[in-house]
């Protein structure tokens, strides 16, 4: 009698039988073949010509055995034990960052599932912060130096969809040169509180901008400080918020960030706009780390984007935050007043444009537009090597030309 699927146990319940193949079709191969196949909850298995079916304990067993009749295999045989198996997982995403992250092994139970992702990841990325209860929300703020730095106070405000952990290379290196700093999540990024819309906070410019002023009273930032600005979206309010409060500003240093009304806008805001495509973009666990990829000449190390992705992959809510902030803001309205703003007849304090050059988002042209505006304030510093995050991309260069600057 033959035997049963080697994952069958003592104790398994009676094996379901198929008829077996007639003599006539097995004389036909060169060879027959042996079968066992175990997924989670059963054993499948084919030997000497009869199919069994049977149940087993949960592991790993998922075998493909070829022999000829002499119990050696041909070569071609041999080559296809050696082909690695079929991954159903390997279709989710194409970007080398996420692979080991996203990418099943071969008991999905045991790791690789969103659980365990969040498990491995869930500590990463809190360098120098901590959380701050400012007004009716909860702020993560990440802080360097002392409050009686010799040089003065930074603040890093980020970009979509984004967050400050961007920052914690310079920032911790702009401590070193002496300086007091602080980067924030914007409400609904990275790790800071993510209200539901409507609920207290409907993610317009306005509602930022306020937000944001609370922030600066509770962490008791009441004398002039130095702007540091780079991104998309909040990233802009960060700008348009700095021409509705000149008199805090002493220097305003942006990195790649859209600044006329000819500056592109990525196609991420474009489809966030769009009603369901941006409901299902939005919940797209990649999106941060895929956005910075895009726009860079590198690609994430694994731990970084690890960083970038926890937000997304931890809740729906960071997703719904981006998607309502993409729908309220006007691009083109915000675009023309940051260019009129900061143009000659209405901005004279100093601005460095740090410029990652390999940006593919942002162009260096769109730089040289906005200086020639206003030639006598605006410094231009060319980074090379660097895309649309430079801090990120670069930080070393980046923390060289705002201590030249500031």
């Amino acid at each position: 009698m033959p035997r049963c699927c080697p994952c069958a146990t003592s104790s398994s319940p009676s094996l379901f039988l198929l008829p077996s193949v007639p003599a006539s079709s097995a004389s036909k191969t060169a060879s027959s073949r042996r079968v066992a196949f175990s997924p989670c909850d059963g054993a499948f298995s084919c030997v000497s010509g009869r199919l069994r079916w049977g149940t087993r304990p949960r592991g790993r067993c998922a075998t493909v055995e070829a022999s000829g009749k002499d119990g050696s295999g041909t070569a071609e045989e041999e080559k296809e034990k050696d082909e690695p198996g079929f991954n159903p997982f390997g279709f989710v995403t194409d970007n080398p960052s996420s692979r080991s992250a996203i990418q099943l092994p071969a008991v999905p139970a045991e790791d690789g599932n969103v659980g365990q992702m969040l498990y491995r990841i869930e500590d990463k990325g809190r360098e120098y912060g901590s959380y701050v209860r400012s007004g009716e929300f909860r702020w993560f703020v990440r802080e360097t130096g002392s409050r009686d730095a010799r040089r003065g106070t930074i603040v890093f405000l980020h970009g979509a969809p984004t967050q400050s952990f961007s920052y914690r290379v310079v920032m911790a290196q702009m401590a070193d040169a002496g300086y007091h700093c602080f980067a924030p999540d914007w409400i609904g990024f990275g790790f800071s509180e993510m209200p539901q819309p409507g609920y207290g906070f409907d993610f317009k410019e306005e509602e930022f901008h306020k937000a944001f002023d609370d922030l600066l009273g509770t962490l008791n930032i009441t004398e002039p400080f130095f702007l540091v600005v780079q991104g998309f979206l909040v990233g802009s309010y960060g700008l348009t918020w700095a021409l509705n409060n000149s008199n805090k500003v002493l220097k305003l240093a942006i990195l790649n960030s859209p600044l006329t009304v000819s500056s592109p806008v990525p196609g991420l805001f474009q489809q966030l706009k769009w009603p369901l495509v941006g409901e299902f973009t939005c919940q797209n666990a990649v999106l941060a780390e895929r956005f910075i990829e895009a726009g860079s000449a590198y690609v994430l190390k694994l731990e970084k984007a690890d960083v970038y992705r926890l937000p997304y992959l931890s809740s729906g809510a960071p997703g719904f935050a981006l998607l309502e902030a993409a729908r309220k803001v006007n691009f083109q309205d915000v675009l023309h007043r940051i260019s009129a703003g900061f143009s000659s007849n209405s901005w004279q304090k100093p601005i460095l444009l740090a410029w990652g050059i390999s940006d593919k988002y942002l162009p260096l042209s769109i730089a040289e537009e906005f200086k020639k505006a206003n030639p006598s304030v605006v410094k231009l510093e060319a980074i090379e090597g660097a895309g649309h995050m430079p801090q990120e991309d670069w930080p070393e260069k980046v923390v060289k030309a705002l201590i030249s600057f500031l």
